[in-house]
């Protein structure tokens, strides 16, 4: 598959669960950038704005194999990966996969796990395998976490410890939408009935595992000068510098940007990455990765203005 095919792959994808979304545009080309670059998105918004769906929607664009898991307090580690369970009747145990045994798994309101629970995960998104009972089980290569938070209710949450942040490739905030937005999701879905199936809605897959492998190799295949390399380094390396951010990305970040900016530029149909995949994925890639100092806090700052005034002051190779 060449650049110009995976442009149009996108273009397929985005008319596709366009049919089923309004607006989120964003949304969607984070999503595809994540999957071509072999990352996992964490949702923040409101409920109410489709980040369930979004999900379901674009798992099916794709013929991506769909698992869900509803994140509850009571969520044990066996209940994400499976486990071994023994037949009485071949006197031996039995593998049981647990739902992260798909291709496309929604981490639905992830913040509601405790940590121990979010940590069966880790292997999973990194390694894309699981270790059950000391052997290792191997996940799809196309394996993609979607994970979703509520960022208005604190009571029964807990904070996502800080590697399994670093795991997401992107954390993409999802606001209300529009007026004009919001008035056409009430005159398509106010008149219907139950929930809202991606089938029902239209949504038809355009893709399959060869389409997504091809567009693999292509991204693999994009250029990245010494200067684009330079420019991911400078801008991660300058959140680890300044005062406002009491601590700064991880090396993790700048290659997971620096691979995200070659999907962005074959998602472009470009087969050279520039500083403006760069810069445009800036802000999602990195947001997650800091921590805001305690001055900057006390000033009312926020990460995101941090970044973006970092982003705005870092000279772009020309």
């Amino acid at each position: 598959m060449k650049v110009d095919e995976v442009k149009a792959l996108g273009d397929q994808v985005r008319a596709e669960v366009g049919k089923a979304i309004v607006g989120q545009a964003e949304t969607v080309e984070l999503l595809l950038v994540g999957l071509f670059a072999r990352g996992h998105v964490l949702l923040e918004g409101p409920p109410g704005v489709a980040k369930t769906l979004l999900a379901r929607c674009f798992a099916r664009t794709l013929k991506l194999g769909f698992g869900r898991i509803q994140f509850t307090p009571d969520l044990m580690p066996a209940d994400i990966i499976g486990g071994n369970v023994f037949n009485f009747q071949t006197s031996a145990f039995t593998l049981t996969p647990g739902p992260v045994f798909c291709e496309l798994l929604l981490a639905d309101e992830i913040n509601r796990a405790p940590p121990k629970t979010q940590a069966a995960l880790l292997e999973a998104m990194q390694e894309r395998r699981v270790t059950i009972d000391g052997k290792s089980h191997p996940l799809s290569e196309r394996f993609l976490v979607v994970a979703t938070q509520n960022p208005l209710e604190q009571q029964g949450t807990y904070p996502l410890p800080e590697a399994q942040l670093d795991r997401f490739l992107f954390k993409q905030v999802m606001a209300y939408p529009s007026e004009a937005e919001e008035r056409r999701i009430v005159a398509e879905y106010g008149v219907q009935s139950g929930p809202s199936e991606p089938a029902d809605l239209g949504v038809k897959p355009v893709a399959d595992a060869k389409a997504i492998n091809a567009a693999y190799a292509a991204v693999a295949g994009v250029r990245l000068t010494d200067e684009i390399v330079g420019y991911v380094l400078e801008l991660v390396r300058s959140t680890r510098e300044t005062p406002d951010l009491q601590s700064g990305a991880s090396p993790r970040a700048a290659a997971q940007l620096a691979l995200a900016a070659r999907a962005r530029a074959a998602l472009d149909g470009r087969d050279y990455a520039i500083p403006d995949d760069v810069k445009a994925l800036a802000l999602p890639a990195l947001r997650h990765r800091v921590i805001l100092s305690p001055s900057a806090e006390i000033e009312g700052r926020r990460a995101e203005e941090v970044i973006q005034g970092l982003v705005d002051r870092a000279a772009a190779p020309r």
